[in-house]
């Protein structure tokens, strides 16, 4: 007698999105087994998550203890930059001048954000300079009561580490707070960007913590015991804990799932694949069916940072992106994004009557006012979090609860709408405002939320006037077709702007130009100009059938929106792999000296053969570790070598030798 095959082990992958949570089950065997969404909680982002798990597990009528492996994607560290928010940092910068903030928008991403300058640091050779921790001793009492971590960043630490180890040392022994140091991060030189990748990691690592936290005692409650994987922004897969300490690799990390999800789903090798979610769009290439990586390193909310991601561009376009108006125009365009709100429709269901009510008020006006259809509402994060700010923002943070409040109501003086869009950026408080995804409610064409406040909200912006002081629509139906269409042709142009910048063209200004744009509109002319993409757009995200519908025509090619368009983050998550790299440097600061850079060692040898084999051993030894700690147990290691060498005189003369490990494997589940 035939003996029954085991089940396929069930794989479930969850992505946490600005606005939805998906969940997905699947095994290698059946595909998709089930899958479904849940409205994301950002003040306990378990509840999120649960919804859509437990109602995958309902729908599968799977037994919790079936389930191997449980992988995560995320946009909450991308959005969060896009947003401009974040935990409050101090920036520790040892062996570098004031002068070198005003490097690479460190000084920007710094804000209003401490920042102790320190003695010491290296030359490119790793010698050490004098270290000079006292004005971090002097501030750390201080620092200790606000911030919500440190970034550490010396100079030169990439060739030696030592100096940023002992101030990271210090902290934690005095503060007990997160530390990251740049080294941890990138190899590479460059010590201003270095240093704001360590910052935005640094901003990062509460609201990763909270998210794997969160997840992690979701699993427990429902007796779910399989590893955790998260995926990173290259599309790899790397364990919680990995992710905990280095939530900046997980920028992008949504968009890189998508992709690798974009690929299975659809068996197209070469597309260009644009994921639209609630807050951004994200827009990437699948060349020979592997994404493109950024070899500068990712760009997120106009930083440009040292980690190694899917060559990813990331627009403020969505579904829930603040809809305004043109100012001082007679024919006023509608803009859209970069900030999300809280759609309209969303806030009513939520909220009933406090919204309703409100909305139905301000109709009733006789002239439209500018704070129309737009509410306050607190995020719901831990009190905490609030620590540190102003007198005027802690008085307006006050006065804002967990049930939506009329902006013209709550503000008294236009100062206090820069107090509030403060807020806004500390992740403290939500704006609530009319979006694509109410004009969708409003003609029909979505229905999960409420019509009603989607339609008054409709009603309110249709009343806003043009140049000439007239209305700039007559009915709300005529706004909500105005919107979805601006949402469709906005993103025909973030398309085109990455398939230009692909293509080594200044993308932004490409599209911007008036041929161009006389392209996308079909305009006639005596002369006529097209503009096709060489291969089809992949639309992703659960409104892609909505909005890409009208996007063939302005794109010159087709789009394929698979099946599991709507999930195809969560679907990613679990079909990718574990990969992890490591870099060693060796270097000759003198002749006959040979200098070896790998970990947080610094060696020297008398022989080159000698450095480049020990370079190799150690860099295998902590890849092999690494990839044990991002989650596999069967780990295949290449070593990659590179060496700069010049010719004097028929002789070779040694420069430079970089030796890279890079283990790749299937992550680990559950026995």
């Amino acid at each position: 007698m035939n003996a029954t095959p085991a089940p396929s082990p069930l794989f479930l992958g969850i992505d946490t999105g600005g606005t939805y949570t998906d969940a997905v089950l699947w095994s290698e065997t059946a595909g998709v087994a089930a899958k479904a969404k849940s409205l994301t909680t950002r003040h306990d982002l378990a509840v999120g998550i649960s919804g859509a798990v437990d109602a995958v597990l309902a729908q599968a009528s799977a037994d919790p203890v079936a389930i191997k492996l449980v992988s995560m994607s995320t946009t909450l560290a991308t959005n969060a930059l896009v947003e401009g928010q974040g935990g409050r940092v101090a920036l520790v910068m040892i062996g570098f001048s004031e002068a070198d903030l005003a490097r690479d928008g460190l000084k920007t991403a710094l804000g209003t954000d401490p920042v102790v300058f320190c003695g010491g640091g290296h030359d490119v050779h790793g010698n050490a300079r004098p270290l000079e921790l006292g004005a971090l001793e002097e501030a750390l009492p201080e620092l200790a009561k606000s911030m919500s971590g440190f970034a550490v960043c010396a100079y030169f630490a990439t060739r030696n580490p030592a100096h940023e180890i002992a101030a990271r040392d210090l902290i934690r022994e005095r503060t007990g707070l997160p530390v990251t140091a740049s080294h941890e991060l990138s190899a590479k030189l460059g010590g201003p960007r270095r240093a704001l990748t360590t910052l935005l990691n640094a901003r990062l690592i509460s609201m990763i913590d909270r998210l794997v936290a969160a997840t992690e005692g979701f699993l427990a409650a429902r007796g779910i015991k399989a590893p955790l994987m998260v995926v990173r922004g290259d599309g790899a897969l790397v364990s919680a804990a990995f992710a905990r300490a280095r939530p900046i690799e997980t920028i992008l990390s949504g968009p890189a799932a998508s992709l690798v999800g974009a690929r299975h789903m659809t068996g197209l090798d070469n597309a260009v694949v644009s994921d639209i979610g609630g807050t951004t769009t994200d827009v990437a290439v699948l060349d020979n069916g592997r994404p493109r990586l950024d070899p500068e390193g990712a760009t997120v909310g106009g930083f440009r940072t040292m980690v190694e991601a899917v060559a990813m561009r990331t627009f403020g376009l969505g579904g829930d992106s603040e809809v305004a108006l043109e100012d001082g125009a007679l024919n006023p365009r509608i803009l859209l994004g970069p900030r999300r709100v809280v759609p309209l429709a969303l806030a009513g269901m939520a909220h009933g009557e406090a919204v309703l009510g409100q909305l139905e008020r301000q109709l009733r006006a006789a002239n439209p006012g500018r704070m129309d259809g737009r509410f306050a509402v607190r995020t719901g994060v831990p009190e905490r979090l609030a620590a540190g700010l102003t007198p005027p923002e802690a008085k307006l943070y006050e006065g804002i609860g967990a049930v939506p409040l009329p902006l013209d109501g709550l503000l008294t003086s236009n100062a206090q709408n820069a107090t509030l869009n403060r807020l806004v950026s500390r992740g403290l408080v939500h704006i609530v405002g009319f979006t694509p995804s109410d004009a969708a409610h409003v003609l029909g064409r979505q229905a999960n939320w409420d019509a009603k406040a989607a339609r008054l909200g409709a009603e309110l912006f249709a009343r806003k006037r043009d140049g000439r002081g007239q209305s700039i629509a007559s009915s709300p139906e005529a706004i909500a077709e105005r919107v979805l269409l601006t949402l469709t042709r906005n993103s025909a142009e973030v398309i085109l702007e990455t398939a230009f910048t692909e293509d080594g063209l200044d993308g932004a200004a490409t599209v911007a130009h008036a041929l161009v744009q006389r392209a996308v509109d079909a305009h006639p002319g005596i002369a006529r100009f097209t503009v096709a993409l060489d291969r089809p757009v992949i639309g992703l995200g659960a409104s892609a059938p909505l909005h890409y519908a009208g996007l063939p025509p302005l794109v010159g090619n087709e789009c394929v929106v698979p099946e599991d368009t709507d999930v195809a983050n969560a679907l990613g998550a679990v079909v990718g792999q574990v990969r992890v790299s490591v870099e060693a440097r060796v270097s000759q600061p003198k002749e006959g000296l040979f200098r070896v850079t790998s970990g947080d060692q610094v060696r020297d040898f008398l022989n080159e053969d000698d450095a480049v084999l020990a370079a190799e051993t150690d860099i295998r030894a902590i890849a092999a570790g690494r990839a044990k700690d991002a989650g596999t147990d069967a780990a295949e290691i290449e070593i990659i070598r590179e060496f700069r060498t010049s010719t004097v005189e028929g002789q070779r003369m040694f420069i430079e030798a970089q030796i890279l490990a890079v283990a790749t494997g299937r992550p680990r589940i559950a026995v």
